[in-house]
């Protein structure tokens, strides 16, 4: 009996030592908190400077802000510990490079990389293949060029298909790649607010057929042009456009945006935009400006009238030419008149010279000269 109660014993302690390791991988993190119900973990404002090992393999949304991680290396997040992480904040911790695979996932949906410093951000970041993701974040953490480039490749290169949800806003963003949106047919927010956007030329929003939402305020842009809002118009889903808080250019070129927005329903607040230049226009609302404001009867077009001049300087100067000419046909026999009368007195004074040549060359006839003054 003795030797059946410790044998009962050592299975009772085995099986608990068992249970324990078991349960060990589900355990919370140092300096996180963890909620299994809610399938969350957060570890925030802790000065980490990597991932940690050891997060619960149930975990679906995975807060991890406010630290000190500088550089997310492949497989950061292992996808066989964490096949369920689906929602993940990586904001504000002073992280600078994002390399080849550390998102790769095959749950991931939502990734916020806002407030970082980025100078480096790898285009096979959410993996080569296809990516689940849906939303990506990415305000005030694309002050580097070469992220901004390298973001456009990523988008292009179709890994974020899926992407419904884009925010590149507080970046300070002057310009955009060409072709940036082009490989995103899900997407149906996009927000590019609060940059220094002064144009969109060379931005194409086609194939962007989901588009619902497009925040371009707070921004530098002085008037949309003609291929912009023609690619407007073709997006049938898109219904909600901010341009508040922009440095409109109330000239001529602006005449069909102001027929634009008079004649549609995208633009929300539209009876808010004002004019910022020039000074006689300051503060005028453009669904108020009319052809008269503008003085746009002629178009501006410098070649032209730069060809317009030329050819009125050549009528001109035809018409002097043809003028001189006249006056030199009706003035015709005084002009033959005065130049017999100028051949007539150069001819006279051409044989006075040759006269006293002849004297002076012979000596005789100049002896007789002196001889007879005497």
């Amino acid at each position: 009996m003795p030797g059946r109660g410790a044998l009962c014993l050592g299975l009772l302690l085995h099986v608990l030592l068992g249970c324990g390791s078991a349960q060990q991988p589900d355990s919370c993190p140092d300096f996180c908190k963890c909620s299994e119900p809610a399938r969350t973990v957060k570890c925030v404002n802790r000065n980490l400077t990597a991932v940690p090992p050891d997060l619960p393999p149930y975990v679906r949304n995975l807060f991890l802000t406010g630290n000190r991680l500088a550089r997310l290396p492949p497989g950061a997040f292992p996808a066989q510990r964490l096949p369920d992480l689906s929602a993940l904040n990586l904001s504000g911790n002073h992280l600078r490079a994002v390399e080849a695979g550390a998102l790769a996932l095959p749950a991931l949906r939502q990734v916020d990389l806002s407030g970082n410093p980025l100078v480096s951000l790898s285009p096979q970041a959410f993996g080569e293949g296809g990516s689940p993701l849906e939303e990506l974040a990415l305000r005030g953490a694309l002050r580097d060029h070469g992220v901004l480039l390298s973001l456009a490749t990523m988008l292009q290169s179709g890994v974020l298909r899926n992407l419904s949800r884009l925010e590149l806003a507080d970046n300070g963003l002057l310009l955009l790649p060409p072709g940036m949106f082009t490989a995103l047919p899900a997407l149906q927010q996009l927000d590019l607010s609060n940059n220094s956007l002064v144009g969109l030329r060379n931005v194409s929003f086609q194939g962007l057929s989901q588009l619902q939402s497009l925040n371009l305020s707070d921004n530098s842009l002085g008037v949309l042009r003609n291929g912009t809002l023609a690619q407007f118009r073709g997006l049938p889903a898109l219904r909600r456009i901010s341009l508040g808080r922009n440095a409109w250019v109330c000239d001529c070129a602006i005449e069909d945006q102001v027929a634009w927005l008079k004649e549609s329903d995208q633009v929300e607040g539209k009876e808010a935009l004002t004019c910022a230049y020039p000074d006689k226009m300051l503060g005028k609302a453009l669904l108020k400006i009319n052809s008269l404001d503008l003085n746009c009867s002629m178009p501006i077009d410098l070649p032209s009238q730069l060809q317009t001049s030329y050819v009125f300087l050549g009528i001109v100067l035809a018409l002097i030419g043809a003028i001189f000419l006249l006056v030199l046909y009706l003035n015709r026999k005084g002009i033959k008149k005065w130049m017999h009368n100028i051949r007539d007195a150069c001819r006279d004074h051409m044989e006075g010279y040759h006269y006293r040549y002849e004297i002076n060359a012979d000596p005789r006839l100049t002896n007789l000269s002196s001889n007879s003054d005497v």
